[in-house]
């Protein structure tokens, strides 16, 4: 998270310099004569409660109120049986300390040695030149699987009273797509870059670096518009793509960073989009607009076993906040139709729900079932053509990854866009049952495929 330096200095702030201050205060404070009776609890009892609240902030981003008060609890039972192997604790975190900082050597090196050559584009698509020129809104509802998968055994869903409002508004469905990555930010890096990035060929399933710069600061979707007298604009339930503060690419954002704290997952501060997007829609320019409005639901199942309700369970969780997604979903298009009738439509989700399994993170052990590897990678594609009339070349919708370069061949009449498109392969780490890397699990004809990358 700490990868811009507004937050590093925030960070340096109060891991180093405020708990140097408050120690240095305490060694004055303790000799104050009504004190002194209570130095020798003073100093175990504050070291070890920060200590500990400190990896907790590493751990949990977010307030946990129990974690907190175990941690005090914890603290002055250490201060009040163990005051006198103080100096012992003090040896134990400095050797931590030591072991800490020959870890961030490696992690630094990663950062130091990032390349950015990945992002290159064999073509010139970020100068592409639109012929057609209709406001864009892509909506994406996070973990919404495809239409196929909704009817597999995993999923067994009726989802047809939303696919017939479809229907009625004149959305084209593609039953069968997919992601090429399992998490928001992995996926919406190579969709808005156009590009595979592989991870940055990493070995641990954290997230990749600088992937909300990717998606929220410069790429080559925004490029494109840009180029072309687009206005753009980013509306979010929750600040999740802005919590290392990136550099803001999007003209028009419906998040400030005095609403978003430091230390935070981005899911503990909300907004309802549709009110922002009544209000960009109406703010919107004469010259063309793009529109990436981000929804959490459906979302998908828990994400460790710990959290995890069972398959069952989360199934029946996942179906509730489906309606939730659908009920959303539903009166944003009947915002948008109504004021901008000629606009451009697409739904397209992140990755896939993850449903029939217990929790996200059993896909990091290799398999072969392919229902897993569906449930993981089938994502909802829905567009809605202006005027109803889908081009030709929309047969080539696999995957998130050619979407806007197959979107930019259609507004430019300019197929040779087409003759870049990356493969239709989908990707994940794996750290069990097989050697830690990056694997191909859908080959570009939708096989399933095991080959590490």
């Amino acid at each position: 998270m700490i990868n811009s330096w507004e937050q590093f200095g925030y960070f340096v702030l109060l891991f180093l310099l405020l708990p140097t201050v408050f120690f240095y205060a305490l060694t004055y404070i303790s000799k104050l004569s009504f004190v002194s009776k209570w130095e020798k609890y003073l100093f175990p009892f504050f070291s070890v409660l920060l200590f500990l609240f400190y990896i907790k902030i590493i751990l949990y981003a977010d307030i946990q109120r129990k974690v907190i008060l175990g941690i005090f609890l914890l603290a002055v039972f250490a201060a009040y049986f163990l005051h006198k192997h103080f100096k012992k604790w003090i040896i134990l975190q400095l050797i931590l300390a030591i072991i800490g900082f020959i870890g961030l050597v490696p992690t630094l090196m990663k950062y130091l040695n990032y390349s950015s050559t990945w992002m290159e584009q064999p073509d010139n698509i970020k100068e592409v030149v639109f012929k057609k020129k209709p406001n864009i809104y892509y909506i994406q509802p996070d973990g919404y699987a495809s239409f196929s998968e909704m009817d597999s055994d995993f999923y067994k869903v009726d989802n047809s009273d939303f696919n017939s409002f479809l229907a009625e508004k004149n959305f084209k469905k593609y039953p069968d797509f997919r992601s090429n990555y399992i998490t928001t930010i992995s996926s919406n890096s190579a969709t808005f870059m156009m590009k595979h990035h592989f991870y940055n060929y990493g070995k641990d399933y954290s997230e990749m670096l600088h992937a909300r710069e990717n998606i929220i600061s410069e790429n080559a979707v925004l490029s494109a518009f840009k180029n072309n007298g687009y206005k753009t604009h980013f509306i979010t339930e929750h600040p999740y793509l802005l919590i290392n503060r990136p550099k803001i690419g999007f003209d028009f954002i419906n998040f400030e960073y005095n609403d978003v704290p430091y230390i935070s997952t981005g899911f503990n501060v909300k907004k309802e989009v549709f009110p922002d997007l009544q209000r960009a829609i109406a703010e919107k320019s004469d010259t063309g607009n793009f529109f990436f409005i981000e929804i959490f639901e459906p979302g998908h199942v828990a994400t460790s076993k710990a959290a995890s309700k069972g398959k069952e369970a989360e199934r029946d969780q996942w179906i509730e906040k489906l309606q939730l997604a659908n009920t959303k979903l539903k009166k944003m298009i009947d915002l948008i139709t109504v004021n901008d009738p000629d606009a451009l439509i697409i739904i397209m989700a992140d990755h896939g729900g993850f449903v029939g399994l217990d929790y996200t993170r059993q896909v990091y052990t290799k398999t072969t079932n392919p229902e897993i590897i569906s449930t993981t990678f089938d994502a909802m594609l829905a567009i809605k053509w202006p005027n109803g009339d889908a081009p030709a070349i929309d047969s080539n919708f696999k995957s998130c990854i050619n979407a806007f370069r197959i979107l930019f061949s259609y507004l430019s009449e300019n197929d040779s866009y087409l003759n870049h498109l990356q493969e239709d392969a989908s990707y994940l780490i794996l750290k069990d049952g097989a050697s830690p890397g990056v694997y191909k699990y859908v080959d570009g004809a939708g096989n399933v495929v095991f080959e590490k990358v």
